[in-house]
């Protein structure tokens, strides 16, 4: 068997280099070198490599006290290889266990030898796994379009091909340091062959804010990188299909990644004239193949006149933006909204508001609101929904993402919503957003959170952003406090007054009052209502923000046993509001998911059943008895969200597995009650002491002044 020397640079990848390592020791091919070259990371990644070394022979540690860059570790790690064969391996990435054997089996008489990329946003546990029973070994016409990543991932080459020609990586940059070893050794090659089922992930890491992959880092450092790598191989080698490579790679680079960079026009001028320099070295011929727009704008930018350039850009940038805006309706307001909108005088008195994007009139906004109507402050309020509501006061509505919904949220100045607003909304000079938020975190949160597993990808990043324009958070508790400082990475001002939204939990709650909520909502009075609300699941969902839920309650197991006692109300989570089907258990079960306010709901309710739901929380505020139906608890703890709390021993009640085990609990109730006494009084002393009735009243003093 001939030797293969995998190379693993290691910068501060604590969090991902064990799977690395895993995915090597696991390989089908086991004739291995595992080089890891620790480049000067933290101590706990120096840590754990260290201690990774140990159990296995093959693995060789070499420690870099001083941090120099991937380009030389990786020419540090090609000195130190005795294998015959090379391959290079990020370390917060991962391989198929037959990749490095499907690709040494296929090298045969090449020098270098290519296998498949495959982007991922989890860990390896969840990659797909290819065994490479049809593996297919192709030939490109064009080499260098393996390299289209800029990489040298998932290449197996021969080492005295590398040594005979003296190729290594670029030290002197941190991004596209591949291209100073890929382009010379595809010049050097006839053919590559392609291996598609020899598989290597490459992990798109979900947190690019505070531990990005080097593309993630400073757009304008990378820029500036690729320019230069740009310019030191077009000056170095004469090779058509590399030059053609190279000039055709800039061309694209520049529509990408330049042009974006350039939206913010104070961006251009540091590198003007060195981006111009680079440019005129492009061949007349390549840049014939592109649209004449973009020819026209070349051609200003060779030419190396500053203000033209800008004048042009500034043309091109809004043109660009209109052509985007052409898209779709949405797009169109969007278009309105920044280039125009934004740009009105802002009303004073102008308060927009929103709750849980729009699907009703409820939670902290709604109690904010109508505190602001009962003082009868002199503002002019905005309510956003997607379809009109009966609300006091007669508001001005908006329907959600229509033109007026833009139109209004540029011209107020103040901002109110528990979630999330789109981040394509810029946030103006003088602008007030306060942030109400909607729950007491039990699962774990944003940066928190390690693998992703929800329908949004990039939901740490577009968090991140969109949280920055938040002025004001609200916070029930200081647990929630020190949560959303950490996970949130919220440094302005926390409101910790408790929740507006729970102060009817103090106001409201007499027998006068609940008996007339029933009325309104149509439950019998002479029945106890049972509450059952959970919480969506990360990983079910149709596509991005539409999730799915399959109800695992024994609907007719509870209705023979309960039915003469007790009616059950849903309130499925709003991601899921419209799915349930009840039809067959009418006078018997409730839908009220689709009903605005689920606090009065927590009012008329003598028992709340929930799973993973911060609602029991906010419930916890009424010492009523709560049961836990936490049937996928495992799945749901250790690897969905995981918790904040010891959800076994710290909340207010029993967990639940089946139907069985509910029913047995609400006929015992008073047992359940007393047996989790103790329990309960320390859980509502760490989380409802700061609820008192008068959130709103506090919260309004502080953000209007």
């Amino acid at each position: 068997m001939s030797k293969i020397s995998v190379i693993v640079p290691v910068y501060n990848t604590e969090q991902y280099i064990n799977e690395c390592i895993e995915s090597l020791k696991k390989q089908t091919y086991t004739d291995l070198e595992i080089i890891l070259i620790n480049d000067g990371s933290n101590k706990n990644t120096t840590v754990l490599l260290e201690r990774l070394s140990k159990y296995d022979e093959r693995i060789k540690l070499f420690n870099i006290k001083k941090r120099q860059g991937v380009g030389a570790a990786r020419n540090f790690g090609i000195n130190k290889a005795t294998g015959e064969f090379l391959y290079f391996l990020d370390s917060d990435d991962y391989l198929s266990k037959r990749t490095l054997e499907l690709l040494i089996k296929n090298i045969k008489y090449h020098d270098v030898i290519r296998g498949r990329m495959h982007s991922t946003n989890f860990s390896s546990s969840f990659a797909i796994v290819f065994d490479g029973l049809n593996q297919i070994k192709t030939y490109d016409d064009n080499k260098f379009n393996l390299i289209k990543n800029n990489s040298v991932q998932n290449f197996l080459i021969r080492k005295d091909f590398i040594e005979k020609h003296n190729f290594s990586f670029s030290e002197v940059v941190d991004a596209y340091s591949d291209l100073s070893f890929m382009v010379p050794v595809l010049i050097k090659v006839d053919q590559v062959p392609y291996v598609k089922e020899a598989l290597y992930f490459r992990r798109k890491r979900n947190d690019p804010i505070t531990n990005p992959a080097i593309s993630q880092k400073d757009s304008n450092k990378s820029i500036r990188d690729f320019l230069y790598m740009y310019n030191l191989l077009k000056d170095k080698y004469i090779d058509k299909l590399a030059n053609e490579f190279l000039d055709r790679h800039i061309l694209n680079f520049y529509r990408k990644d330049i042009v974006t960079l350039f939206i913010h026009e104070e961006e251009i001028e540091p590198i003007f004239k060195y981006l111009a320099k680079t440019i005129k070295k492009v061949q007349q011929n390549i840049l014939k193949e592109y649209e004449i727009v973009f020819r026209r704008e070349i051609f200003i930018l060779r030419k190396g006149k500053l203000n033209r350039y800008k004048r042009m850009n500034r043309r091109h940038q809004f043109l660009r933006a209109f052509r985007e805006g052409l898209k779709t309706k949405r797009k169109f307001y969007i278009f309105l909204y920044r280039r125009f909108f934004i740009k009105l005088p802002m009303k004073k008195n102008l308060v927009f508001f929103e709750s849980f994007l729009g699907k009703n009139y409820s939670d902290s906004p709604k109690y904010i609101y109508e505190y602001m109507l009962k003082t009868n402050m002199k503002y002019n309020c905005i309510w956003s929904f997607e379809k009109e509501r009966n609300i006091p006061g007669n508001p001005k509505q908006v329907e959600r993402f229509s033109l007026r919904y833009f139109y209004y949220l540029a011209r107020a100045k103040y901002w109110i919503s528990n979630s999330r607003l789109p981040r394509y909304l810029d946030k103006r000079e003088g602008n007030i957003y306060l942030q109400t938020w909607h729950g007491t975190p039990l699962k774990r949160l944003v940066f928190d959170m390690e693998d992703i597993y929800s329908a949004d990808p990039n939901y740490k990043e577009n968090f991140f952003h969109q949280s920055r324009r938040w002025d004001y958070l609200s916070s029930p508790n200081k647990y929630s406090t020190d949560i959303f400082q950490r996970a949130f990475k919220f440094n302005k001002t926390i409101l910790e007054y408790g929740y507006p939204r729970n102060d009817i939990l103090y106001t409201k709650n007499t027998s006068q009052d609940i008996n007339l909520l029933k009325e309104k909502l149509g439950i019998p009075l002479d029945k106890k209502v049972i509450l059952y609300a959970p919480t969506w699941r990360d990983d079910e969902f149709y596509s991005r923000g539409k999730y799915k839920f399959t109800l695992q309650l024994n609907l007719d197991k509870m209705r023979e046993t309960l039915g003469e006692d007790y009616v059950v109300i849903l309130r499925m989570h709003y991601f899921i509001a419209s799915q349930m089907d009840i039809s067959g258990y009418e006078g018997f079960i409730f839908d009220f998911s689709n009903y605005d306010d689920i606090a009065e709901l927590y009012l008329i309710s003598d028992i709340l059943i929930t799973d993973y739901s911060s609602v029991f929380f906010d419930y916890a505020n009424l010492k009523r008895p709560i049961l836990f139906y936490t049937y996928d608890l495992e799945k749901y703890r250790d690897t969905l969200r995981g918790f904040y709390i010891d959800i076994e021993n710290e909340v207010p009640g029993p967990l639940l597995r089946n139907t069985d085990e509910i029913v047995y609990a609400i006929e015992h109730i008073d047992d359940v009650k007393e047996a989790n006494k103790i329990k309960y009084d320390l859980f509502y002393n760490k989380f409802c002491k700061w609820d008192d009735g008068n959130a709103s009243r506090k919260t309004i003093e502080k953000i209007f002044k």
